[in-house]
């Protein structure tokens, strides 16, 4: 009697739980969406790109599968979406704390439940690469379904970069920001191109283990696999071609010399906007600007919105800023707001001022910041325009042109970009074609407080320098001031943080205007990518059609 029991029971303690085994590619969903955010700042730790997403593979492909197979497994790329959105963007809460709204300190969910919906879509597609049953035991086949895969990957990366303003921060490329001969090949690709690698290096993974484990046996050394080799040919065609480029690059070229000096006021946003703080402000701005103006540079940049009000806001604003630009022979960049009064419409703009002041030139911001610098559907939506209009009482207009800027001594031309706009690469790129020699970015991060924003902005920003072969100036009021060369290569000129000026510094900026690949032809892998993605899905809809 003892003995029945003991065997009626022990299958009871052997055997998982039924709800483990049920449980188990949900965590394996979340586990890749940690691994995700681990590749950027405040972690840096970019090598886990090359298997981040092999968790949510694994999940989706060998899962069990259910009556509503396809919902499942696209809900498992909504909980990675959501995992990897909120604890990358884990910063904007810092809004909250500003605007002492608790409901802001939970933006970065809120963000996530919409964008886990383009890691949604990528899950469900894959999942139709693989019916759950295959070995993966043609090579051809295994290399087919890891470049579909790789190009829906690129495919919902570009699109979540412009669709409804688009934030196309932390793609999968900009975690190998610091790899510098790997990220080379974005003179011709754009970062997409890194983001297409790494995607197929993770499903190329999961399948070359899966069909080793299928063909350990009589037949494993007689089989000839294509998978590996194709793979690692890929991965290093591109370091080879970063590295010939690292090698030849330093070679003399024809180049001019900017002496150009930054300053990093390192304003807190909670001073900006206090009445009492004023004074504080410009006499920091002058202190600052003198000691620079002292070693005789050519420009001097201040970051995005630096005094109080914008420079033709009043009397006040517009003295003191002539005032600095008179001190000596250089030119002022700074950037303010202006106003078009016959049309109503307000404008962040970047302005140079020449020869004492007595020439301006003004570029105005193209891409604006959602609930940041304009709300969305304002007029759309009346209820939600009285909730949000408190924090967005007015709307910015964008600019309409690529405006690029002379500077008169070097006679050199140079593009200023506003805030986000050094993070998207087909802009930058339209005022490189527009005779742009060097890049200029003005920024004040300070929203974000002392968080991981500044960072994750200057990883994603320093691609523009390599698609497009400029150096790039970035003048932050409270984030990362520093020069990146056309390499990539970033030279941190302050602390992030604090307030610091220093003498100016000589920048090389080439003359010779060739353009890149990338810069001629833009996004030209994302939008192919997104057509073979298209296809293929209208294929298999159309297959299944008929078939019916």
């Amino acid at each position: 009697m003892s003995d029945q029991s003991a065997i009626s029971v022990s299958p009871s303690i052997t055997r998982p739980p039924r709800s483990a085994l049920h449980l188990w590619p949900w965590l394996a969903a979340a586990s890749s969406g940690l691994l995700l955010a681990f590749c950027f700042a405040p972690w840096n730790l970019g090598p886990l790109c090359w298997i981040a997403l092999t968790p949510l593979i694994c999940a989706v492909w060998f899962s069990r599968p259910t009556k509503r197979d396809g919902l499942r497994k696209a809900l498992l790329g909504y909980v990675t979406g959501i995992v990897f959105f909120t604890a990358t963007f884990y910063w904007l809460g810092t809004l909250g704390i500003l605007f002492g709204e608790f409901w802001l300190r939970g933006l970065s969910l809120l963000l996530a439940l919409y964008m886990g919906l383009y890691l949604s879509f990528w899950a469900w597609f894959i999942s139709r690469l693989h019916d759950g049953v295959s070995r993966f035991t043609h090579s051809s086949g295994n290399i087919a379904t890891a470049l579909l895969g790789a190009s829906a990957w690129v495919a919902h990366e570009w699109v979540r970069g412009w669709l409804f303003s688009g934030f196309g921060w932390n793609g999968l490329g900009v975690a190998l920001h610091k790899d510098l001969a790997m990220i080379q090949i974005v003179d011709i690709t754009g970062v997409w191109g890194l983001s297409f690698l790494v995607t197929f290096c993770n499903l190329m993974g999961v399948i070359i283990v899966r069909r080793l484990l299928a063909e350990i046996g009589p037949i494993f050394l007689k089989r000839i696999r294509w998978e590996f080799s194709f793979t690692m040919a890929l991965i290093a065609a591109v370091f080879a071609y970063g590295v010939r480029t690292l090698m030849h690059g330093n070679a003399a070229e024809p180049a001019t010399t900017v002496r150009v000096g930054m300053i990093q006021p390192n304003t807190k946003q909670t001073e900006k906007w206090s009445a009492d703080s004023e004074n504080r402000i410009f006499e920091r701005l002058d202190l600052l600007t003198t000691a620079v103006a002292l070693s005789k540079p050519d420009l001097i940049v201040w970051p995005e919105a630096s005094t109080p009000r914008g420079m033709f806001a009043d009397e006040t604003n517009y003295s003191f800023i002539m005032k600095q630009v008179e001190q000596g022979d250089f030119s002022l960049l700074i950037g303010t707001v202006d106003t078009d009064i016959d049309r109503r419409e307000d404008y962040n703009v970047a302005t140079l001022l020449n020869t004492h002041g007595t020439q301006l030139q003004t570029h105005k911001k193209m891409h604006l910041v959602p609930f940041g610098e304009y709300l969305p559907l304002r007029t759309a939506f009346p209820l939600f325009a009285m909730v949000a209009g408190e924090l967005v009482p007015s709307d910015f207009t964008p600019g309409r042109q690529f405006t690029v800027l002379t500077l008169p001594k070097p006679a050199i031309k140079f593009s200023a970009l506003i805030c986000f706009e050094d993070t998207l690469g087909d802009l930058t790129r339209q005022f490189v074609l527009n005779g742009a020699q060097l890049l200029v970015n003005i920024t004040n991060d300070g929203w974000f407080l002392e968080t991981a924003g500044a960072e994750q902005h200057l990883h994603n920003a320093l691609f523009r320098a390599v698609e497009n072969r400029r150096p790039l100036l970035r003048c932050a009021n409270t984030g990362v001031t520093c020069s990146i060369d056309r390499f990539g290569r970033v030279d941190r000129w302050y602390e992030p943080f604090r307030e610091e000026v220093q003498p100016a510094r000589e920048i090389r900026v080439p003359i010779n205007t060739a353009h890149t690949f990338y810069g001629r032809h833009g996004d030209w892998l994302a939008i192919g990518a997104s057509l073979v993605t298209g296809l293929n899905i209208a294929g298999a809809a159309l297959r299944r059609r008929y078939a019916a």
